[in-house]
């Protein structure tokens, strides 16, 4: 009775043909995808999107950042796009990057929930967190680096002491071709880990390099015990919010100045004009005898020039870190529904003809006037706003220190038939492509 049954109901199945059904489950899928995507009446522009895919292909995955601004052109300043669920307006121009990030802050204060964020941060730390347990963590985190030295004499030689032990680091290469990579990593780590663990690691420790190897794989995990909370339903300082803050430091204050003096470096090494001008000036303002501290840099307009055209060029968060429109809004007379992620477009910011004489070239002269450093108001690499980089200061410090004891110590070359290059690695932040440099000890 049973054989007789599956066989009715195989002949049944064979009755029915497959490819049309299989063809009504497609087109109803994808109506169901297009009535997802329809746009809200009055949202801004953009190219037609895929259901369940949207425009993730259309960008690619080499120069996404790049390939976004020839929709800048098509479409304007506030683009809308589609990343699989996620419904994405980029903001360009500096007057509406203000106005997101400044302006109307209270709008856009917000950061997307991601799902990977869930898993794994649930939300929790510094970067990510929303509300009232952002407050807090952000609170907390800007009162501890005060009290660990921010902004204080000590921390300054701290930030010393280890540009010390990198030059020492490369003096061990003699001059022979390297990767900069890691040692630059270790030496800019050691700052945050004395501020977060109360200590510095070596070089060689072995432990602490595949610390860092995890890091640079954006996969690290660490924890601190230099301070207790105790858990509680309703505050937001408990230990495992402290191990995401911790994180957060850790990974923030390490990857983004660490890309940025790698960057400085293959610069000078491309343009050994600029690199003899920043030398000049070191060698009449500090000289060879001491080490360079933060009060050289009201007199060294130079370099302080170049530093930021390395940011600028380096363009290390092509898109900023993510925002969330947190109400509906109206923007530029386009409706943002509350929930769209907001990309503010650095990279068409600090490229933009309208702001910079030559945009695609490396040129100091864009921070300068009359020989004196210039600051611009189109040059956002540490954002603006109530969620602007809390580690800017300290940032600022290393890039200063670092660069200038390099410099002052080193000439950096291509290796002998090796040709450096500016291209690229995506990642969180766009850092150099494997490379290396050769450190010439200076007479």
């Amino acid at each position: 009775m049973l054989a007789l049954l599956g066989s009715l109901a195989s002949a049944l199945w064979a009755g029915f043909h497959l490819r049309p059904l299989l063809l009504g489950v497609v087109v109803f899928l994808f109506f169901v995808g297009f009535l997802k995507r329809r746009r809200p009446k009055n949202y801004p522009p953009g190219p037609r999107s895929l259901p369940f895919l949207g425009n993730f292909f259309l960008l690619g995955f080499e120069k996404p950042h790049l390939v976004l601004q020839k929709f800048v052109k098509k479409y304007g300043n506030l683009l809308s796009l589609e990343f699989g669920d996620i419904h994405t307006v980029i903001v360009s121009g500096l007057p509406l990057i203000k106005e997101v990030l400044a302006n109307q802050d209270q709008n856009f204060v917000s950061r997307p929930k991601t799902p990977i964020r869930e898993r794994v941060f649930k939300n929790q730390g510094l970067v990510m967190s929303n509300g009232q347990e952002w407050k807090e963590q952000r609170r907390f985190a800007l009162m501890t680096l005060r009290n660990f030295g921010l902004g204080k004499k000590r921390l300054e030689e701290r930030i010393q002491e280890e540009a010390h032990h990198l030059v020492e680091a490369i003096e061990e290469e003699k001059g022979q071709p390297f990767d900069p990579h890691f040692k630059i990593n270790n030496a800019v780590s050691n700052i945050i880990c004395s501020i977060i663990f109360g200590e510095r690691f070596e070089y060689q420790d072995g432990q602490f390099q595949e610390l860092l190897k995890l890091l640079d794989e954006v996969t690290c995990l660490e924890t601190t015990n230099w301070c207790q909370h105790t858990d509680n339903a309703i505050s937001s300082f408990h230990e495992e919010n402290l191990v995401c803050s911790t994180l957060d430091l850790f990974l923030a204050g390490t990857e983004t100045t660490s890309t940025t003096l790698r960057w400085a470096l293959l610069y000078l090494a491309i343009y050994p004009e600029i690199q003899e001008k920043v030398q000049a000036e070191t060698d009449r303002v500090i000289g060879q005898s001491r080490q360079p501290s933060l009060n050289d840099r009201e007199h060294m307009p130079y370099t302080n020039a170049v530093i930021h055209e390395v940011q600028r060029m380096g363009n290390i968060l092509p898109v900023n870190v993510p925002r969330e429109v947190t109400f509906d809004t109206t923007m530029a007379g386009y409706q943002l529904p509350k929930g769209t992620m907001i990309l503010t477009n650095l990279t068409a910011l600090h490229r933009d003809p309208a702001e910079w004489a030559t945009p695609e070239t490396f040129n100091p002269e864009h921070f300068l006037e009359n020989g004196q450093f210039k600051k611009r108001e189109a040059f956002l690499p540490f954002s603006i706003g109530k969620r602007v980089c809390l580690g800017e200061q300290l940032a600022r410090s290393e890039l200063f220190i670092f660069f200038t004891s390099l410099v002052q110590k080193f000439t950096f070359r291509p290796p002998a038939n090796e040709k450096l290059s500016l291209k690229f690695r995506m990642g969180l932040t766009i850092s150099p492509v494997s490379h290396r440099l050769c450190a010439v000890p200076r007479a």
